[in-house]
């Protein structure tokens, strides 16, 4: 395939998935029809189904960019030099930001479970946002050994939940410092 072919292709790619992602922030997953995100991204019908097996697996992408967006933003909040604390409390503050994408919060943590299951929607922030935490985590509280796992899915939750209270019109700064109370809290425990 040509270069100029290539990139066609994964304009198309990308005009599908971006219409995609309007329309299923606007009307949901279940009120939007294939036809309104062909006519969205100025495509036939063909070139969605070349790209996309169906519309859930057009879902399954626009879900799986918008957990990488989510994880690049993470990581890009933490500068090496900071401790693990401050880069936990700074990863937070870019979790919050990142969620706060119009749609976004809808999008990762409503729609995604209820269309591709909970697994397979956990298994796609286990690569992602969680990833992160997961590894601030083992920075911050080495102490944690055999728990690491299950502090990272509690706190992840925790994010999430705060994600959703924030969207709904909750204080961002008041979770954030509820983040970095849980944070402290562990490690007294831990560190006892």
């Amino acid at each position: 395939m040509s270069r100029s072919n290539r990139e066609r292709t994964e304009q198309t790619k990308q005009a599908l998935i971006d219409a995609g992602r309007r329309i299923f922030v606007e009307k949901g997953y279940a009120e939007t029809a294939t036809p309104e995100i062909v006519a969205a991204a100025g495509v036939t019908r063909g070139a969605l189904y070349h790209h996309f097996e169906d519309k859930k697996a057009l879902f399954q992408a626009v879900i799986k960019c918008e957990a990488q967006d989510v994880a690049k933003a993470i990581e890009a909040s933490s500068a090496p030099k900071q401790g693990p604390r401050a880069a936990l409390i700074a990863g937070a503050s870019a979790y919050f930001a990142a969620m706060g994408q119009p749609g976004r919060t809808q999008l990762l943590l409503m729609e995604a479970p209820a269309v591709l299951g909970l697994p397979a929607a956990a298994a796609l922030d286990a690569e992602n946002a969680e990833k992160s935490l997961r590894e601030g985590l083992a920075a911050f509280l080495p102490e944690a050994g055999a728990l690491l796992d299950p502090l990272t899915s509690l706190l992840s939750a925790a994010f999430d939940r705060a994600a959703i209270a924030i969207d709904a019109g909750g204080d961002r700064r008041d979770y954030e410092r509820a983040i970095a109370v849980l944070l402290d809290g562990l490690a007294d425990h831990l560190r006892r």
